[in-house]
């Protein structure tokens, strides 16, 4: 892979001398090195209240990537606009003269946690989740089948994924396994109607392989009921809402139990989608328009199995076994030992991120979390752990992939309080512990590694690149996709 920028002198005007800071006055104790791990909105809402919180707080944030933003960026649906508007926010936390931004810098790889913790106060882990969990069925290797991560990163323009290339020609139906936001947003992506999108900022070549696309019918399958089923009312309310496209609910699906009715008494989210669900299943019911699209939402049945098609190495159609809910309180879907058959020529997986471990890091692989209490990283999720000293965690790494962008604040919140409890007790000014070089020590174990990191400047030249591109097709911004463009952009 090509990297960007060398480091150069130039980049020494943000990095090296970063001039006076806000409200912290020559004569207080060293600056609070801080070094978060991550530029989503779990990373960006840390920075912002640590900034703010602590006025001899310096933050610098690195990413992976040259692009900074995360899901915000590679993850939200690019008919979805309104909530890419919090980037203008976190535009202004990196443009505060005590924060930084590294792009192209890999944890792990180019730069390890060990090294991090040697070299600042505070090390928050901010990376999310960039893996899947599996299913660990039968047939999962065959050639259709994709995360919904990876169709995701495909349709907005992520680098590791610009090269993904789903068939969207060789079927009529795909199958989309989960009934969550993720799962509603790659349903939608497949069916709304291509000249809506193409106002938007979708990759280019998602837009041209989806204006190919034979795709017609798409299934949203559950385990459980539409009682349970996992989206919101919003994301619910704007998939059934869409051009040219027929709803399809067995009616049976939509009776309920005891239970079912003190879930929905309880959640007012829950009932809300079920009215919408019962709602859409009446006004759809005698609809028999052939020209039009179909999204079916089959509830009650989980994958057992995926299934060749005749070519023996693409799918052909997923096993389904029937369920019921279990008499626990919670409900979990049981199987029946009956099953069926979809027949379908794509297959998107939406059952959950899965965040990975690095080196050294603490981590519970059955929850895909780092163990810690409150934001502080814990040695181990057993009762005796002890707290690792200068080490925080925030977002999904800290509790998982679940919430939408703004869960991620109450998220900062709670670990930057952490930070400055840590802070007040003098756990960060120890005498025995040797001084912390942050920012001047980072750029030094980068610059001995020959790593070209991209600055926040280098991601404004992107952007700007990127933007001027889009008026000329009357969208946002015409996405630049591969690392070779993005880093070539940066450094121009």
């Amino acid at each position: 892979m090509a990297r960007g920028l060398r480091l150069v002198s130039r980049a020494g005007r943000l990095l090296l001398h970063p001039g006076p800071r806000r409200g912290f006055s020559a004569s207080a104790r060293e600056p609070l090195h801080v070094c978060v791990v991550g530029s989503g909105p779990a990373g960006f809402y840390t920075a912002d209240r640590m900034l703010k919180g602590h006025e001899g707080a310096q933050v610098d944030i690195i990413d992976r990537l040259p692009t900074p933003f995360g899901l915000v960026r590679s993850g939200v649906a690019p008919d979805h606009p309104e909530t890419k508007i919090v980037v203008n926010q976190f535009s202004r936390v990196a443009a505060n003269g005590r924060c930084s931004f590294f792009g192209n810098v890999t944890l792990g790889k180019d730069v390890s946690l060990s090294e991090l913790r040697k070299t600042y106060h505070v090390v928050v882990l901010a990376y999310g989740a960039e893996s899947d969990r599996s299913l660990g069925i039968p047939g999962e290797d065959l050639k259709g089948i994709h995360s919904a991560r990876e169709f995701v990163w495909w349709y907005n323009g992520h680098p590791d994924m610009c090269d993904l290339s789903p068939d969207l020609k060789s079927t009529d139906s795909a199958v989309v396994l989960g009934q969550g936001n993720v799962a509603l947003d790659v349903a939608r992506i497949l069916l709304r109607c291509k000249n809506e999108l193409a106002t938007t900022d979708i990759a280019d070549y998602a837009l041209d392989a989806l204006r190919g696309s034979t795709i017609r019918k798409v299934y949203l399958v559950g385990r459980r009921g539409p009682v349970q089923a996992a989206c919101t009312a919003k994301e619910l309310r704007e998939i059934l809402g869409l051009k040219n496209v027929r709803i399809c609910i067995k009616e049976a699906d939509l009776m309920t139990s005891p239970a079912d009715e003190e879930e929905m008494r309880n959640s007012r989210i829950q009932r809300r989608v079920y009215e919408l669900l019962s709602k859409a299943a009446s006004a759809h019911k005698d609809n028999n328009n052939n020209d039009q699209k179909e999204l079916h939402f089959v509830f009650f049945r989980k994958p057992t199995r995926f299934m060749p098609s005749e070519n023996g190495s693409t799918v052909g159609a997923v096993q389904l076994e029937k369920t019921k809910d279990g008499v626990t309180r919670k409900q979990v879907a049981v199987g029946t030992g009956e099953f069926e058959d979809l027949k379908c020529g794509m297959v998107l997986k939406s059952i959950g991120y899965k965040s990975l471990p690095v080196e050294g890091l603490p981590f519970d692989q059955n929850r895909g979390v780092v163990p810690n209490l409150r934001g502080k990283v814990l040695s181990s999720k057993s009762e005796t752990a002890t707290v690792e000293e200068g080490l925080y965690v925030v977002g999904w790494l800290k509790r998982g992939p679940t919430g939408i962008v703004a869960t991620n604040l109450h998220c900062a919140e709670e670990t930057v309080a952490s930070i400055l409890e840590d802070d007040k007790k003098g756990v960060f000014t120890s005498s025995s512990e040797s001084k912390k070089h942050g920012r001047k020590g980072l750029l030094e174990i980068l610059e001995q590694k020959n790593i070209r990191f991209v600055p926040f400047s280098g991601w404004e030249k992107i952007d700007s690149k990127e933007k001027t591109a889009g008026q000329h097709t009357n969208k946002p911004r015409e996405k630049i996709t591969t690392w070779d463009e993005l880093l070539k952009a940066a450094n121009e």
